[in-house]
């Protein structure tokens, strides 16, 4: 009876603190939405506080200086086909190397995890320079393929280390059966392979959604500018239109949080499964 009533008591504790670090991490979203509803002299004043009034227009009047629809149309665009050519594409590299393990192969896998090492800063100039004689400049096409430039290399690794981790007597056996490599991958070990699908597309989503200095050197036409590169707008040398561009970074954030709550079963699924696997 003691034991279950400190059961009872710790687990009440340890909810109690989940909660509280709960609130801790939705601080910076509060902050982020209840200034993005003030006038610029309210936010100036007290950035803390709750809106005397809730300015719905900074809304209105951001999405039309922003152009947004176009913003977000361009940021999904590059977001979904980078996220769908990467994972393939890196899926299928991955399970290449380690299913055949050859010193070129391997040798090839130590170019891909150097390549991480590297700073994007020390090759900007370089990548200006190809992407400008390749015919690359100021196009989507142009941005993803650079994109599945930066990424591979990290996602190469991830997948690297999963499929080891898939036993090959099941590929193996569908071989006997006469399934050739393309139904042996596709069929048996993409299907095993959906949490580290997940958690690649979750990490690439992040990265390729928030980003602002790949798009802000490639594209330079305003009707391509993804939705970082149209926040900046609001940011000059002599102003800072806070009360414009907060209403434009939750416009800019919603479809990350729809995202993450239409792929929560999904994640859970791929961590839960992750974890048996390990």
């Amino acid at each position: 009876m003691e034991a279950s009533k400190q059961y009872r008591w710790g687990t009440l504790v340890t909810e109690i603190i989940m909660v509280l670090v709960a609130l801790l991490f939705l601080v910076p979203f509060y902050f982020l939405f209840v200034n993005s509803v003030k006038t610029f002299g309210d936010l100036l004043t007290n950035s803390a506080s709750w809106p005397k009034t809730f300015e719905w227009h900074n809304y209105s009047r951001a999405w039309d200086i922003t152009n947004f629809p176009a913003a977000l149309w361009n940021s999904l665009v590059i977001t979904v086909v980078s996220n769908v050519l990467l994972a393939l594409f890196s899926a299928m590299a991955s399970y290449r190397m380690v299913r055949h393990n050859t010193r070129f192969n391997r040798f090839l896998f130590m170019i891909f995890v150097a390549a991480m090492v590297i700073p994007f800063q020390s090759i900007m100039i370089p990548l200006v320079k190809v992407t400008s004689t390749l015919g690359l400049m100021n196009s989507i096409p142009g941005l993803i393929a650079c994109y599945l430039g930066f990424g591979v290399p990290m996602t190469v690794f991830l997948f690297h280390g999963f499929v080891k981790s898939i036993p090959l007597e099941i590929e193996e056996a569908v071989t006997v059966d006469g399934t050739n490599i393309y139904g042996t991958f596709f069929r048996i070990v993409v299907p095993l392979m959906k949490p580290m699908f997940v958690t690649v597309i979750i990490l690439n989503t992040l990265w390729i959604w928030n980003d602002y200095l790949l798009p802000s050197l490639v594209l330079q036409s305003p009707d391509l500018r993804t939705i970082p590169i149209a926040t900046f707008a609001f940011f000059g040398q002599f102003t800072k239109q806070w009360d414009l561009a907060l209403p434009a970074l939750v416009l800019g954030i919603l479809p990350v949080i729809v995202f993450f709550l239409a792929m929560q079963k999904y994640i859970v699924e791929g961590i839960t499964q992750g974890a048996v696997k390990g």
